[in-house]
């Protein structure tokens, strides 16, 4: 594969998002490969199809995956709750993920004192947990350079009136200590080391989130916070912190084509260029940033994207848990594979719970909505409804 040495790759797309921001990709249009990269190998991409025969493009593709459910060893003194956040350790082997404490939506009840955050080490065994009282509705998980875990924590467990039901849950605790709509950094032992956001708080400003879905951080460390989700209340918004977390700036999307901005940014990759990838899960496409939140290129090859990965020589993973062939403009689900460099789509792995209907509401089933590989090149997914973890490794 060859790349682009990132002043071109920056040049090229810089006169691209212009051209984007001045006439918008509309919902039914493919979108261009990446600026200034032809294809480097067979497979499909934008140019190939438009939205309406997706679904038959990503059936032709190979599936060179075999599926392993049994891999991971739950701790047998507790039960798996929803698990959209799962990320690949620093050592490159050992699995963390952050699931809901044993539930499908929130850490209260029985299980309130419950730690959420679980490494597994390379042969699927749980040999640490953290984060008991602390997070409310664990969504995304990063592990930094320094081996540093982050945890986005989607939703307060004070401001009730703020969210769609408006009303506490029956299992909600009494004057709890506000939690929830932040950002959390632990060291690799669980210690909390920093805090973005105001605990239990939302908030669009400098020092508030809401909803906040996803973080990634960046080579001089700089973070980014996907700051929205689809439920209320939601910012759709990028916020960049410096390493010490204050506040640098936050940006949507450019002009004002709906199709175009920000709808539930719902996961966060970095390629080796240090280009932000969004997953735009609200309007079925990656939206790709530099990081001063200039738009460099949109594409809806990849699903409709509620978790991203992107690995060493730049190999896109996009987990689709909310697609059905039922659904208007929506498709197959399952995790794309390709390239974060040409847009190229290489391999699908088919959710193997199927499209059995609709994804809303969602207490049906759902596919991997979390995704991430090791540096072998073995995937791991995490699954929402219900519950799941998995393995894919090549087949022989």
């Amino acid at each position: 594969m060859s790349f682009l040495n990132t002043a071109s790759w920056i040049a090229v797309s810089a006169i691209v998002a212009v051209l984007t921001c001045a006439s918008a990709v509309a919902q039914d249009e493919a979108p261009a490969a990446k600026p200034g990269q032809a294809a480097a190998r067979p497979g499909v991409q934008a140019g190939d199809y438009n939205v309406s025969d997706r679904t038959q493009a990503d059936e032709k593709l190979p599936n060179p995956y075999a599926r392993d459910e049994v891999f991971f060893k739950f701790p047998k003194d507790r039960t798996l709750g929803a698990a959209s956040a799962i990320a690949i350790g620093k050592d490159g082997k050992s699995i963390w993920i952050a699931e809901r404490c044993g539930g499908q939506d929130l850490c209260f009840g029985p299980n309130a004192h419950v730690a959420p955050v679980i490494e597994f080490d390379a042969k699927g065994n749980a040999v640490r947990t953290f984060g008991a009282d602390m997070i409310v509705y664990p969504h995304g998980i990063h592990v930094d350079r320094d081996g540093n875990v982050w945890v986005a924590d989607l939703q307060s467990n004070v401001d009730w009136a703020a969210q769609r039901d408006h009303k506490a849950p029956p299992n909600a605790p009494v004057n709890p200590k506000p939690n929830g709509a932040d950002v959390l950094k632990f060291s690799p032992t669980g210690k909390l080391l920093m805090r973005l956001g105001t605990p239990g708080v939302y908030g669009n400003d400098e020092t508030h989130l809401s909803q906040p879905s996803a973080i990634i951080t960046s080579l001089n460390g700089d973070i980014f916070v996907a700051d929205g989700h689809d439920t209320p209340p939601s910012n759709s918004r990028i916020v960049k912190y410096d390493r010490t977390g204050k506040f640098i700036k936050a940006w949507s999307s450019c002009g004002n084509n709906p199709a175009t901005q920000l709808d539930c940014n719902h996961a966060l990759a970095i390629d080796s260029h240090g280009h932000i990838f969004v997953g735009n899960r609200g309007n079925n496409r990656i939206e790709v940033f530099d990081q001063e939140g200039n738009l460099l290129a949109e594409w809806t090859q990849f699903g409709k994207p509620s978790g991203l990965f992107i690995d060493k020589n730049d190999v896109l993973y996009s987990a689709d848990s909310e697609s059905s062939v039922r659904q208007h403009n929506a498709y197959v689900r399952g995790v794309h594979v390709g390239s974060a460099e040409t847009g190229v789509v290489t391999a699908f792995i088919p959710d193997p719970l199927g499209n059995p209907a609709p994804w809303n509401p969602l207490r049906g089933t759902t596919g991997s909505e979390g995704v991430t590989v090791d540096r072998d090149g073995i995937i791991y997914t995490s699954q929402v409804t219900p519950p799941g973890l998995a393995k894919y490794t090549l087949r022989k």
